[in-house]
């Protein structure tokens, strides 16, 4: 499973996205307590439930991680963990896979300039009020002494999105041939 965490705007999701257009790697679905939206379809988009039932699978231990945004829990499961499969998630969340021991799971954290990172918000149409106050909460949050210890680290800046979904693919199957070798 890949695992694609970095800063807002540092690339993850549209590497996810370029991932499954070129190379199949399926989105790993996580589950959430939030309304479906109007185009959203359940165990497409996320696996919808209700707070009790999302209360009752942290009970039973079914979470690599989970978080509250917005009054709403959202999580991936441990049985959504396969190969050719990729999530994108927040710090919180990377810490949690990097912690879990499964050789499936290779990490990756994108890095981007903030200079980067605060064009391509206003590129995909976020106000400016909120892409100064995304890059204000991730010089605190993505500070270097936060980022947990990840299998790679890719300067998601110096390269397209296709580049980076390349590097990504290359070194994920290099990190499962050494880890089903060792």
């Amino acid at each position: 499973m890949i695992v694609l965490s970095g800063a807002s705007a540092s690339g993850k999701t549209e590497a996810a996205k370029m991932l499954m257009t070129k190379y199949g790697i399926k989105r790993a679905i996580t589950t959430t307590t939030r309304p479906m939206r109007s185009q959203e379809v359940d165990g497409r988009d996320y696996f919808f439930v209700s707070k009790e039932t999302f209360e009752k699978l942290i009970a039973d231990g079914a979470f690599v991680e989970y978080t509250i945004y917005n009054g709403n829990y959202y999580g991936s499961t441990k049985n959504q963990i396969a190969d050719n499969r990729s999530v994108v998630i927040d710090l919180e969340g990377l810490k949690s896979y990097t912690q879990f021991n499964d050789k499936r799971i290779v990490t990756f954290y994108l890095s981007a300039s903030e200079e980067l990172c605060y064009k391509r918000m206003l590129e995909r149409g976020d106000t400016v009020e909120d892409a100064q106050r995304r890059i204000a909460n991730d010089r605190k949050l993505f500070a270097r002494n936060r980022i947990p210890k990840v299998d790679y680290i890719i300067d998601s800046g110096s390269k397209s999105i296709e580049e980076v979904a390349d590097e990504v693919y290359r070194l994920y199957n290099e990190h499962l041939k050494a880890k089903h070798q060792s």
